[in-house]
Order: structure tokens, then C-alpha cells, then sequence
């Protein structure tokens, strides 16, 4: 087990490298000069070449790349050139709003989506699982951004029950902070919940299927005992690799939905620094969502053995 664990967390490191390397790289796969665009139209050639000095943009590419790891490895992400504020600086002070909203999203999917795509292996044929396949479709087809002014027309406007946009801090306590959170959070999980549910439906019920299940059964195990610690149990793999591979959908879902609700986020962030042509806000940003992820699939890997301790790669 601990070999496994050392072998996977060291394959982590080549992968985060490439990673490193693209994102240090958007500066220059980008159209034009950057120093020219983020200078404007009625910048001087002094004001261009400062810009380039200052982006490091007069040196070599590998002499870049390698002080820009550097300074990554001592925690220094850049200074933002519009803010003049350390990058690291700017993601601490909007990190918060963006991982209360990922977390607290990821809870809701998982709370609902699992019991429904169990339901809907259960019940097959029957209305209950047309009802949570249909569910299905439609959260596959309407875009996060719909669902986000639907729901705030409704709940915020309409019904005056919760707040249009905002956040409040979790230090003021949880009522406020699930009252700003819940809307984005219900708008944001709605593609996720079906990926989720019918990932589970799936699964389950090639796994009812099988002959353990019968033997169960036969023996006198309980209709909840058979879903619950049987199918689910083993069933759990593929649920887990889809919820791993899901967190893509929340990263990338959170800057609209962030956008929507006018929360103060790292979605935000993005949408303002690119808009700015902020490439050293853009670089912190992308390696830091790039590096949640990797951690994550990591952690997806450890925890299939813990559902199939087969499992050794």
C-alpha cells in the first residue's frame, strides 16, 4: 500500500510540470504582442518595452520558464501588472468564495444524485427512473448560466427569498453564508447531479445484475442491505472516477456561475484578469485550479483501494 501511494503521489510530478509549462506558455500562445496588448493603443515604444521588461519578455524562453519555477517553488506567483499586488496575494483574498461554493456544491451532488441513480436502478422501467433519466437529459441541456437567472428570478426576485448575488462570509455565520451560497451552488450542481446520477443508474445496475446479488437474495438479505452494502459498495469505482473527473465541470462552471451571482471568487479573478490582459493573475489562477485537480485525481486514485483493494497499478 505505501509503495502504491509513493508511486502514484511521484507520478504527480511530471504531470504537474507539463502543466507548468502550458500555463507559463498562455503568454505567448496568445495572439500579438502581449507587451503591446496589455500597453494599449496609445502606449510609446518606452511604455511597450518597460511592459516587456517587466514580464520578463527580453530574455530567452527556458531562462524564463526556469526563474518563473523558481519563484514557484518559493511561493511567488507574480505581481499583478494592473493591481501592482502580489498574485498569491489576490488568490488568498478570493479564495474562500470560490472553494465554499465548489464544496459545498460537490455535498449537494453527491447527497442527491447518488440515492437517485440507486432509485432509478431499482425501479427500472418504472416512471421513477424515466423521471430521474429525464432529469438527467435536461441538466445536460440547459446551460449553467440559464439555470443561475432562472433560479435568482424565482427564489431572489419573485419569492424574495434569498439574496440576487453576493457572499457573506462563513466568520458571520452559516445562515448567512448558505443563504448567498445555496442558489449558485443548486444552479452550478445541476449539470453535475446528472453526470453523477446516471453514471450511478449505469453501474448499479450492471451490478445488480451480477451473480453475488442473486445469492444475496436467495439468502434472505434485505431489499437496502442488497443497494446499500452490496451494489453500491462495489459499484462505488466507477461513481468515484466520475465525481474526480467531474471537479472539471466545477471549476469550469464556477467562473459563470460566479459571474451570475456577483460573487467575489477566483471565477471572478479570471474573468477580470483576462479581460485586463493580466497574464501573471491568468498563470496564478490556471496552476492553481490546474494543481486542485491533479490533487484530486490523486486522491481518486488512492481511494479505489479502499473500494477494490485489487487495485494496484
Amino acid at each position: 500500500m505505501t509503495a502504491y501511494i509513493i508511486r502514484r503521489v511521484l507520478a504527480t510530478i511530471p504531470v504537474m510540470a507539463i502543466v507548468a509549462l502550458f500555463v507559463f506558455s498562455l503568454l505567448y500562445i496568445a495572439p500579438g504582442d502581449p507587451a503591446a496588448v496589455i500597453a494599449g493603443d496609445q502606449a510609446t515604444p518606452q511604455d511597450v518595452e518597460r511592459i516587456r521588461a517587466s514580464l520578463g519578455l527580453d530574455r530567452s524562453f527556458l531562462v524564463r520558464f526556469g526563474a518563473w519555477l523558481w519563484d514557484i517553488v518559493h511561493g511567488n506567483l507574480g505581481t499583478s501588472i494592473f493591481t501592482n499586488l502580489p498574485v498569491t496575494t489576490m488568490i488568498a483574498q478570493r479564495i474562500e468564495p470560490t472553494l465554499s461554493l465548489m464544496i459545498l456544491t460537490l455535498i449537494l451532488a453527491i447527497s442527491i444524485a447518488v440515492p437517485m441513480g440507486v432509485l432509478a436502478a431499482w425501479k427500472q422501467g418504472t416512471w421513477i427512473d424515466r423521471a430521474v433519466m429525464g432529469f438527467a437529459v435536461l441538466g445536460f441541456s440547459i446551460p449553467v448560466f440559464v439555470v443561475g437567472y432562472l433560479l435568482a428570478y424565482i427564489f431572489a426576485l419573485e419569492l424574495d427569498w434569498l439574496p440576487v448575488q453576493g457572499y457573506t462570509a462563513l466568520k458571520n455565520g452559516i445562515g448567512p453564508w448558505l443563504q448567498n451560497l445555496i442558489l449558485p451552488a443548486v444552479a452550478l450542481g445541476g449539470v453535475y447531479i446528472a453526470l453523477i446520477a446516471r453514471i450511478t443508474r449505469a453501474t448499479m445496475l450492471e451490478v445488480l445484475s451480477q451473480d453475488y446479488i442473486r445469492t444475496a437474495r436467495a439468502k434472505g438479505a434485505g431489499q437496502r442491505s442488497i443497494l446499500f452494502l452490496h451494489a453500491l459498495k462495489n459499484a462505488a469505482v466507477p461513481i468515484v472516477t466520475v465525481i474526480g473527473i467531474g471537479i472539471a465541470l466545477l471549476i469550469g462552471g464556477a467562473v459563470v456561475t460566479e459571474s451570475v451571482f456577483a460573487i467575489p471568487g477566483l471565477g471572478r479573478l479570471t474573468v477580470d484578469a483576462i479581460l485586463r490582459r493580466d497574464y501573471p493573475v491568468i498563470q496564478g489562477v490556471v496552476l492553481l485550479f490546474s494543481f486542485v485537480y491533479v490533487l484530486v485525481n490523486l486522491a481518486i486514485d488512492l481511494l479505489y483501494t479502499l473500494f477494490d483493494p485489487r487495485i494496484r497499478y
